[in-house]
């Protein structure tokens, strides 16, 4: 059997219906493969107890314990029968419950002194940890076959504990890796077998088989290397390859001509370019120049200026003859760059107009939401080459939209897009445009080389002069009511001294959101004892309209307004027409007024901590100082908590990128970044692992360069086709 025909078997054929129709649905498990490499999360020892003082509250677990108590409970004047049985580890004690008819086994068998693994979800009643009608398995000798037969697997081993659901428990998933444990010995190795001798590694069917059934802790350490290897190889292999490619493909050069558009524009500035902007300007020229595309990101802390070197890098291209044009995520962003780019262009924004300047080009907007009349005089000016810059939302990639001659892509927020959009827009040039793709989420060194592995990497860490000191500050809301009184005050303060507010929300509040979530009303849930719902635009506004803002001219803004009443929103704030704008996380991106200066999040917990930073950069930028406040329920010794301490304790981005991915681990990260697909990462941790993964991208440029389609490497190349299915192709692509 070769590698595919035995990491492709369907695990139904193995292990009848019911348990594969379990793995697929909860776990994502559809094929030998997918189970042999869904390793275990630890391991335990025989004689050595799980510490039950750490146990995470609300989720699934698997604890091996030893029984100190049981005992049965009635209630309901005899009606009702309950079992009680605390376990202890020497860490800390857990209680176990089970009702009705369920009662009657776990009594005859979880008697003092016995020992077994037990699996469920952790809940607290009563102010104590407990397992309500867990699943277990005996451990110690009795006359049932199956407990003596649990005590012979794994007595004297590793005992391997599987990320595990409700609807299967830790052990059985053990027992279906030992019936799929055979195939791991026909496994092709995908390694070149003089990387794999000058490195050391264990051959692949080796490691499989010691990851799932190791002797010792050597034979686990042994498998995670090769295995981390394994992942960090391959992929930096697909990248290498995909690079490569790129290299291959043709460009037209785009050198910017002297005394033309960018000149012209640099003599405006009111300003110097600050050393980072030129910097990144000089790599992003040199790429322009070549006729291979550009494929770079750029990375910049919000407020760094990356719009404007975008903006010089369109110039640039329209100097040479071409047309750029600007992807935003969101109508209100691409309005809103519509804006500050024609500001800051000036006359030069309006080629062949009456005023315009004789160097100018148009600047054209094209938005989903626009007039027939305009929308048909934007897409004429773009096909005659008469605008040399489109901004635009996903729009511009309908087919009806047809190009003079794109030059330049500048892609804002990639994340938000996924790949055929990215082709899609890429096919309207006469040969593939340049590429420049924009974030302001910091991302460490390790996640770009793997997420945007593919993209040569610029990054903008400097702020342009005049950009003010942000102060963050949580608001314990709940503990300390008065603080979150004194944070409307502070809210009152700025709008008197001039400046205005925003007050973000993570929910609408309108029938359509509360429909979809069939959500209580906040005192409803409140009287019902539940956890409320968060905390919403419409109510919030209302509340302050009536209560600690009244007086104050309030807005809200949200996603499901009418396009043209969210501009009408957005243009009468930055004209300051309005001193607070209530609205959800629609202005976490590019929403720049330089007069807001206090920021009030609610539910600050519930947002993602590169959130929380986005959001935070639309305040102090301008020359008064900003004002961040973090208003939260979390309780003080929350995970929740500490992450909001975090982002109120520094201001730079990358620390907290990294402190965002060691919270939440690299498979959000990298499944956000693959916009959906299910992260092929099972092993490496992006952040633990910084040094394999640079090994692994050097490894895999030598082995492409060398030999780009690897013809000499048929193994490796099945490993590529088996871990590049069509999907993460496309998360590949994604860049």
């Amino acid at each position: 059997m070769d590698r595919v025909s035995a990491f492709d078997e369907p695990l139904k054929k193995l292990l009848g219906g019911a348990t594969a129709k379990v793995m697929a649905e909860h776990l994502d498990l559809h094929t030998v493969g997918d189970l042999l490499h869904h390793y275990p999360r630890r391991y335990e020892e025989r004689g050595q107890l799980t510490a039950l003082a750490d146990l995470p509250l609300d989720e699934h677990v698997t604890v091996v314990a030893q029984v100190a108590d049981a005992r049965v409970m009635m209630f309901n004047n005899g009606r009702g029968k309950r079992l009680e049985v605390t376990l202890t580890d020497g860490s800390g004690r857990l209680q176990l419950v089970f009702f009705g008819h369920g009662v009657h086994k776990p009594h005859k068998e979880l008697l003092p002194g016995r020992r077994a693994m037990f699996a469920g979800k952790v809940s607290v009643f009563n102010r104590k940890m407990q397992l309500a009608h867990p699943t277990y398995q005996l451990l110690d000798a009795t006359d049932a076959d199956e407990a003596t037969e649990a005590v012979d697997a794994f007595a004297g081993r590793l005992l391997p504990i599987y990320p595990a659901c409700k609807q299967l428990d830790s052990w059985r998933i053990a027992k279906a890796v030992d019936t799929v444990l055979p195939s791991a010995r026909e496994v092709v190795d995908p390694l070149p077998p003089a990387l794999r001798e000058g490195r050391g590694f264990t051959p692949l069917p080796e490691a499989l088989l010691k990851v799932h059934r190791p002797q010792t802790k050597a034979d686990i350490a042994d498998a995670r290397d090769r295995l981390k290897w394994d992942e960090a190889f391959v992929l930096q292999v697909a990248l290498a390859r995909r690079r490569y490619a790129d290299t291959q493909l043709p460009a037209v050069a785009r050198k910017p001509s002297h005394g033309g558009l960018l000149d012209a524009f640099d003599a405006t500035l009111p300003f110097t370019l600050t050393e980072g902007q030129q910097k990144v300007s000089g790599e992003i020229f040199d790429d322009l120049a070549t006729e291979h595309p550009m494929h770079r990101l750029l990375q910049g802390e919000v407020g760094s200026g990356k719009t404007m070197v975008a903006l010089r890098a369109m110039l640039a291209v329209v100097d040479a003859g071409g047309q750029a044009a600007m992807l935003a995520p969101t109508e209100v962003l691409a309005q809103q760059h519509h804006r500050s780019i024609t500001e800051m262009m000036g006359e030069l924004a309006e080629g062949g107009m009456l005023g315009g300047s004789d160097l100018g080009t148009k600047v054209v907007l094209l938005t989903g939401s626009m007039g027939t009349a305009a929308r048909r005089q934007a897409l004429l000016d773009l096909v005659t080459g008469e605008a040399g810059i489109v901004i635009g939302t996903h729009a511009l990639i309908e087919d009806k939209v047809q190009f003079h001659d794109l030059g330049l892509v500048v892609v804002d927020e990639q994340h938000r897009f996924g790949v055929e959009q990215r082709d899609a827009l890429r096919s309207k040039g006469k040969q593939p445009p340049h590429l420049l793709v924009m974030t302001a989420t910091p991302i460490p060194r390790t996640v770009a080389m793997t997420v945007f592995g593919d993209l040569e990497t610029s990054v903008l860490d400097q702020l342009p002069a005049g950009r003010s000191p942000i102060a963050s500050h949580v608001v314990p809301a709940k503990d300390k009511p008065h603080f979150l009184s004194r944070a409307w005050e502070r809210v009152r303060e700025e709008v008197g001294n001039g400046h205005q507010a925003y007050v973000v929300c993570p929910r609408i509040g309108d029938d359509a959101d509360d429909e979809a979530g069939k959500k209580k009303s906040r005192k409803q849930a409140e009287e019902d004892g539940d956890k409320r719902p968060p905390l919403a635009v419409l109510e919030i506004a209302e509340e302050l309209a009536e209560g600690a803002l009244a007086g104050l001219r309030i807005e809200v803004l949200h996603g499901r307004m009418n396009p043209d009443d969210k501009d009408d929103v957005m243009r009468r704030f930055a004209a300051g027409q309005v001193d607070v704008l209530v609205a959800t996380t629609v202005i976490e991106v590019g929403v720049n007024v330089p007069n807001a200066t206090a920021m009030v999040i609610m539910d600050a917990d519930r947002f993602g901590v590169s959130q929380l930073h986005q959001l935070r950069g639309r305040v102090g930028r301008g020359s008064a100082a900003g004002l961040c406040l973090l208003v939260s329920e979390a309780h003080e010794a929350s995970p929740a908590r500490a992450r909001l301490t975090a982002v109120a304790a520094t201001l730079d981005g990358f620390e907290l990128s990294r402190i965002d991915l060691e919270q939440r681990r690299e498979g959000d990260v990298l499944g956000q970044a693959q916009s959906g697909v299910r992260s092929s990462l099972r092993m490496l941790t992006v952040i633990d692992d910084e040094e394999v993964i640079a090994a692994a991208r050097e490894e895999a440029v030598a082995i492409v360069a060398a030999d780009p389609e690897l013809t000499r490497l048929p193994e490796l190349r099945t490993a590529l086709d088996a871990l590049l299915d069509k999907e993460r192709e496309e998360y590949l692509d994604k860049g």
